[in-house]
């Protein structure tokens, strides 16, 4: 008889100190043009996807680094705020990683990504790591290290599933261990060298990646919903309508509700697929109504508020 896992969700990734202005557009290049006050907010996409699905009930646990400087005690903090496990969130010699964030008006973002001591996450810290039903990867900790994790979580029956963001090429072995590959069009195309512009092209980039190893594709489609593709069939799952303040996160929200959600009925099946990218939309449209990363991310009560309505 095999142990249950301590953990339903654990995430390998990265934590960054957001670093964010408001300002009414973008600035052209050598634009100076006035902002309002910085604001210093816990973000990086590990993080981000840990509290996600923390928010919605999960028991989570997260594996990365930080600096020795004054923002690491602050991410790991607000992570055991949100009930995230960070006991293999290991202080590094290095800078903490951040993030350089500007929001225009329309609630759109722009990042510079300083990695900092996420590019110091290592082989031990994923061997040394606990169990879980389902564990998240994202890009913003070294590719081989991704690929270390992939590898061993696989061969513990593990649901291994990759956000393949921000974008960058993919070794092929990776592809083959992964569950379920959530990327957004950019990511879709940039991992298939084909134009993504809509859903049916995106259907067709994901048939694809389907070929290549990986078992679902979910493709988010911002406020198109997101688009579910298995060798069976394929969906489009709408999304809802909210007011948006800011995108910044919106994909980690979708991820980690996905994830909660999917553990609700521990099934890989397409009508349990599907339930859970409603669930994971529902996420995702939320943290668009709220400025930032970290406190934009929904409760499970707000969300089944909105699913509700």
């Amino acid at each position: 008889m095999t142990d249950i896992p301590k953990y339903d969700v654990l995430v390998i990734g990265s934590l960054n100190a957001d670093l964010v202005v408001r300002s009414p557009r973008f600035p052209g290049p050598g634009e100076t043009i006035s902002g309002e006050d910085l604001q210093i907010i816990p973000g990086g996409k590990g993080a981000n996807q840990a509290v996600a699905a923390s928010r919605q009930g999960s028991n989570v646990a997260m594996v990365g680094r930080v600096g020795s400087d004054s923002f690491g005690p602050f991410l790991v903090d607000n992570l055991k705020t949100n009930q995230v496990d960070t006991a293999h969130v290991l202080p590094d010699h290095s800078a903490t990683g951040t993030a350089i964030i500007v929001v225009d008006s329309n609630g759109q973002n722009s990042i510079v990504l300083s990695p900092g001591a996420n590019a110091q996450v290592n082989k031990t810290d994923v061997d040394s790591a606990p169990d879980a039903k389902i564990l998240l990867l994202q890009f913003e900790i070294p590719m081989d290290i991704v690929l270390h994790a992939a590898k061993r979580y696989k061969t513990m029956g593990t649901t291994v599933i990759l956000n393949p963001a921000p974008a960058r090429n993919v070794p092929e072995e990776l592809l083959t261990l992964i569950d379920i590959l959530v990327p957004n069009e950019t990511e879709l195309g940039l991992l298939t060298n084909k134009k993504v512009t809509d859903a049916q092209s995106a259907e067709s980039a994901a048939k694809e990646l389907l070929q290549r190893g990986v078992k679902t594709v979910i493709v988010t489609l911002g406020a198109n919903g997101a688009l579910l593709v298995t060798k069976e069939k394929s969906i489009q799952v709408p999304s809802f309508k909210v007011n948006v303040v800011d995108t910044t996160a919106a994909g980690d929200s979708f991820i980690g509700g996905f994830a909660s959600k999917l553990l609700e009925s521990n099934s890989l099946q397409f009508d349990e697929l599907q339930n859970a990218v409603r669930y994971g939309c529902a996420c995702g449209a939320l943290a668009t109504t709220k400025f930032g990363a970290q406190p934009s991310l929904p409760t499970k009560k707000e969300t089944e508020a909105l699913l509700n309505s």
